[in-house]
């Protein structure tokens, strides 16, 4: 339960009808499953305590007193475990009858939480034996004991104080307004259904989307238990359809007729929580009639059994990815085509290396030129090679220029940088940070220059990762009149132009797309020191550290707001893997180069040039991420220094 991550349980007991004390035993089981399984919450289905299809043999007290004596049975048999169970059982107050899901843990009765909305049309008739939830929490004697009884009752953990549980029951989902929706804005997030949903054709898809749209809009974790296996099949049958949702996610699942009897997943509350808080607009209700009841539960680490993504930014499935990858690049082109527009540009300058992300902007900016009818002889691409230019980049940048129809020049600037050295006073054998900045920004002078005199606007390149990392040369390759690469990982672009490459090969442009697949194939690198014996000497990742560590790491901070601490122990599990496997002392070691560069270099993005937000994540000073370029690191660095292998 660290981190706020806490392991949810669905369970389908096969139920007797009217016969509690079977029906006991089996919640009694599942109840013990749930905790050997590390669950913390476990909800049960609707009226599992008696079976939902009693008919009128819910009229008979003989079965209302038995239900309450296995309840009782149940909580004295599960005294040592700790999980926050929901059992649905019928429960008599005040000689009305009411559908209700019983909330224990650790052999105690916490409250009871009745059904608010009480269908009676079709195939159901429960207004003939249950009335609506009372409109404030009241309190009833059962189990021997004062217990609070309505539909505003919030369980809030102790020892976990993001898990806040709240119930409602089946048809409560259905209706226009949900109880869930009042739960979620008093602080739940964690609501459970206790439901008796009969199996109808079509029906289990539609079910699905409402519990997963409810956990998205509601930013909460939404656990669904239906009958299954057991009640009466006279009229109805049950499939045991039960699932476990997560912000609009579907984690866990047993589908319609499984017979999988118990269903668990770790969902994330904090990551909830953080959503909660950036949305302005999520509500928060006035909890004056709402009754929380404190529970406790054992510490203990959850279990990561759904695994971490080690590359959250890429989506999993080809066809996913493919899909991805098309969007992003309407997102690119479109903007780029507004712009191009909007400014009266007769025509682009894009600085093209041969490498990756010169290459993606020069294919979206393509699609701009094709996108308002233009021809891409307007788009003027400059190779500028210099003392790192290798022969294999400089073929691959004229090549795809070639390929793809712009115009090229090609400007030589190795004795305009050295005139530079000169006139400051800097030595070429000096290869520090001057030695390479120099020949950035005289390259982003040449390209703004030359687009003045052709009145076009410059396309910058720079991608998402370096922005955080600050792999760019302040007012260099940092500046350009409309970015199209600003809010895209490094990560991402690499399949970006990959499926370009798979494109141009359907289209039969075998040449495209065998230059594409060479640009992919070449070490990322600035190519700003010397080349050793005709190839690549500066590799960025040996400098700043692999791109699918620093990209998880912007992923994990900015999507989640997690801190160091857990942003390590995700990493960790997420590249344990063959395919991604990193080391935790090389995790740790990049994670602390990361941490000190998104700080420092934050100045650089604070004047970024105007380009489109495509993901979630995104560092525009504009947009999603305002940050003091002065703003101190240390009480995250200290974190991470304190992290142990």
């Amino acid at each position: 339960m660290k981190d706020g991550l806490v392991r949810i349980g669905v369970g389908v007991p096969r139920v007797s009808v009217a016969d509690p004390r079977s029906n006991a035993d089996e919640i009694i089981r599942l109840i013990n499953s749930a905790a050997k399984d590390g669950a913390a919450v476990l909800c049960l289905p609707e009226l599992c305590l008696t079976g939902y299809t009693c008919g009128d043999l819910f009229l008979q007290p003989l079965l209302i007193n038995s239900a309450e004596s296995e309840l009782e049975r149940i909580l004295k048999n599960t005294a040592h475990t700790s999980v926050l169970t929901f059992v649905g059982l019928p429960v008599l107050s005040r000689g009305k009858l009411y559908n209700c899901a019983a909330a224990i843990c650790r052999g105690e009765l916490l409250g009871l939480v009745p059904k608010t909305a009480i269908p009676n049309y079709s195939e159901f008739y429960e207004a003939r034996h249950f009335s609506p939830a009372p409109e404030t929490v009241e309190t009833v004697s059962l189990c021997g004991k004062k217990v609070f009884f309505g539909a505003k009752l919030l369980f809030s953990c102790r020892e976990v104080p993001e898990l806040v549980a709240a119930a409602e029951i089946c048809e409560d989902l259905w209706i226009p307004n949900p109880p869930s929706a009042s739960h979620a804005a008093a602080g739940a997030t964690v609501i459970v259904n206790l439901s008796a949903s009969d199996e109808t054709v079509g029906k289990d898809d539609y079910r699905r989307m409402m519990v997963k749209m409810q956990s998205g809009r509601l930013l909460c974790a939404y656990a669904y238990a239906d009958c299954g296996d057991g009640e009466s099949t006279t009229d109805m049958v049950f499939s045991g359809h039960s699932m476990l949702a997560e912000g609009g996610s579907l984690v866990a699942e047993n589908p319609p007729f499984g017979g999988c009897d118990l269903a668990c997943a770790e969902v994330d509350l904090a990551h909830l929580l953080y959503d909660r808080r950036r949305m302005n607009t999520y509500p928060a209700e006035n909890t004056d009639d709402y009754v929380t009841v404190e529970f406790s539960l054992e510490p203990a680490a959850t279990k990561l059994t759904r695994g971490v993504d080690p590359l959250p930014f890429v989506p999993g499935g080809e066809k996913d990815r493919a899909s991805r990858c098309a969007l992003i690049l309407d997102i690119q082109s479109r903007g780029l085509a507004r712009r191009l527009d909007a400014a009266h540009a007769s025509g682009a300058v894009v600085a093209i290396s041969g490498g990756l992300d010169s290459c993606l902007a020069l294919l979206v900016t393509a699609r701009a030129f094709d996108l308002l009818g233009r021809d891409r002889s307007d788009i003027l691409t400059v190779t500028m090679p210099c003392y790192g230019t290798t022969k294999r980049t400089r073929g691959n940048a004229e090549q795809l220029c070639s390929e793809l129809g712009t115009s090229f020049r090609c400007i030589d600037i190795a004795d305009a940088v050295a005139l530079h050295f000169r006139d400051i006073g800097h030595s070429e054998d000096d290869h520090s940070v001057v030695y390479e900045n120099s020949q950035a920004r005289e390259r982003t002078q040449i390209i703004m220059d030359i687009a003045n005199g052709m009145n076009a606007i410059v396309v910058g390149t720079g991608d998402l990762s370096e922005l955080a990392l600050g792999w760019a040369t302040y007012n260099g390759d940092h500046m350009s009149n409309y970015g199209v690469n600003g809010g895209i990982p490094k990560t991402l672009i690499r399949h970006i132009v990959a499926y370009c490459a798979d494109t141009a090969l359907a289209e039969g442009r075998r040449g495209l797309s065998e230059v594409l697949r060479d640009i992919l194939a070449t070490p990322v690198s600035p190519e700003l020191l010397p080349a050793k014996d005709g190839e690549i000497a500066q590799k960025t990742e040996d400098i700043v550290g692999p791109y699918e560590l620093h990209d998880f790491f912007l992923f994990r901070m900015l999507r989640y707001g997690e801190r160091p601490e857990k942003i390590f122990r995700m990493a960790v599990a997420a590249f344990s893997g063959e395919d991604h496997h990193f080391e935790p002392e090389v995790i740790l070691k990049w994670l602390r180069i990361f941490t000190r560069r998104f700080f420092v270099q934050q100045f650089k993005r604070s004047c970024l040039p105007d380009g489109p937000k495509v993901g979630s994540v995104a560092l525009s000073p504009r947009g999603d991420w305002r940050m003091p370029s002065d703003a101190q690191s240390r009480i995250w660095l200290d974190e991470v220094d304190k992290i142990k292998l």
